[in-house]
């Protein structure tokens, strides 16, 4: 089987499924518990998905064969700054974790990147989410200082130039 990753709307059934599943992953390890149907609602819930698509943004799905694996997100914003952005909901359905399709679906968003004359890609995680960071580090991105305020959910930030 081989990966494909393309452009896709944050709000197509498979992206949609993507997403429930990484707020439940996300929501889940956060608790240390099965996150409830209403705690992943919440999750998504005005998460400013509607950023995901042009020209405020991107969202990209990555399938393993014909099934919806991963899902990543590119965000334009104007308090990251001109030529900076943010990626976000990076997702990899834990079942195809380790064959190669997160490298995949960061150079998709980088590339999706660098055509809206992005310079920077910024994000930030938590400790928790060991495989994210373990990836990011992997395909160059470095810690970098928060540059946002801390929340419970951001406990780690990473940067990569373009």
């Amino acid at each position: 089987m081989t990966w494909t990753v393309a452009t896709e709307r944050f709000d197509s059934p498979d992206a949609s499924a993507l997403r429930r599943d990484y707020y439940d992953e996300v929501a889940s390890r956060y608790w240390q518990r099965p996150a409830t149907a209403e705690e992943i609602a919440d999750g998504l819930a005005d998460d400013g998905a509607d950023l995901l698509v042009p020209p405020t943004g991107q969202f990209v799905v990555g399938r393993y064969g014909s099934r919806a694996a991963s899902c990543a997100g590119l965000v334009l914003t104007e308090e990251a700054g001109a030529g900076t952005a943010e990626l976000t909901r990076v997702y990899v359905r834990p079942a195809f974790r380790g064959t190669g399709g997160g490298g995949l679906l960061l150079a998709a968003v980088e590339e999706a990147a660098r055509a809206y004359s992005v310079r920077l890609l910024r994000l930030d995680t938590r400790n928790d989410l060991v495989e994210a960071r373990g990836l990011y580090a992997k395909h160059g991105y470095r810690e970098v200082p928060a540059f946002h305020r801390r929340t419970p959910y951001a406990e780690r930030w990473f940067a990569k130039e373009l």
